[in-house]
Order: structure tokens, then C-alpha cells, then sequence
């Protein structure tokens, strides 16, 4: 779950599993799988940020070597993905 705030300063724990979309209208409104919204202070950049953070730490705590086996494995698909533009 991440902390965000709402617009009178409340603070709020939103699971990011269940968000769908962020848009700023100009306030950022988030959007979630149950069809609720939540106007947050927070950027859209910022909930992105906070999302991608907390699934790092998940992934850390359950697959703590994982850093070590990405580095060996991603040269592999760098050198076998076809770049964009790039002809077979």
C-alpha cells in the first residue's frame, strides 16, 4: 500500500494493486479497478514513483537476489529484442 493525501491533508493508505489510471484535471484523480476515484495531492508522477517503490520493496523482500539475476539476464534480451525501426 502507499500513503497519499487527500486534498483537505487527510492522509490515506491505497492499495496499488487495485489503480487503474491517474489523470491530473488539475487535481490528480485516481481512478480504481472498483470504479471508485480519489482526488490526492500527489502528481500523477509522484503516485507512479510511489507505486513503482513499494512493488521494488515487495520484490526485494521476496526475491532478495534478484538485482544479481536481472543484471546477468537483461544483455541477454537487450541483444535479442528487435529495436524499434531496426529491420530483421
Amino acid at each position: 500500500m502507499i500513503e497519499l493525501t487527500r486534498l483537505n491533508g487527510q492522509k490515506l493508505f491505497v492499495n496499488c494493486d487495485l489503480l487503474k489510471y491517474a489523470e491530473a484535471s488539475p487535481d490528480t484523480v485516481l481512478t480504481l479497478l472498483t470504479g471508485d476515484k480519489i482526488v490526492v495531492r500527489e502528481s500523477c508522477a509522484e503516485v507512479v514513483v510511489l507505486a513503482l517503490a513499494f512493488r521494488a520493496r515487495i520484490l526485494r523482500m521476496a526475491w532478495p537476489d534478484a538485482a544479481d539475476a536481472l543484471g546477468v539476464l537483461l544483455p541477454h534480451f537487450a541483444l535479442t529484442a528487435p529495436r524499434k525501426g531496426s529491420q530483421p
